[in-house]
């Protein structure tokens, strides 16, 4: 069984930083592209950063130069450092990926659980 664990979130200043974390764990055959998305109450959810197995990256714009996601592919973990963070970021966060299990021949999309970040004085 394939699961996605975040952990990192927590409460910030306006203008301070986290890093979220997020660990695969399971039968996994190959880990594709994985990424970071948010959603905030009454918003829809919204791709923060991805970045493929070649760590080509992808941001949104309200995030570029903020921002900065990474991987560990021996380690099977994704990371998101979030600077400078404003009163616009607050929102549960959740790590996505796409994976192939093993013995399965497919890959899937999977998402963690959600961690919270908050940014408040």
């Amino acid at each position: 069984q394939v699961q996605l664990v975040e952990s990192g979130g927590g409460l910030v200043q306006p203008g301070g930083a986290l890093r979220l974390a997020c660990a695969a764990s399971g039968s996994i055959f190959h880990i594709y592209t994985m990424g970071w998305y948010r959603q905030a109450p009454g918003k829809q959810r919204e791709l923060v950063a991805a970045i493929t197995t070649g760590e080509s990256t992808n941001y949104a714009d309200s995030v570029k130069g903020r921002f900065t996601i990474s991987r560990d592919n021996a380690k099977t973990t994704v990371d998101l450092r979030m600077d400078s963070l404003k009163p616009d970021d607050p929102a549960a966060y959740y790590c996505n990926a796409d994976i192939e299990p093993l013995r399965t021949m497919f890959r899937r999309n999977y998402w963690g659980q959600g961690t919270q970040v908050t940014v408040s004085s």
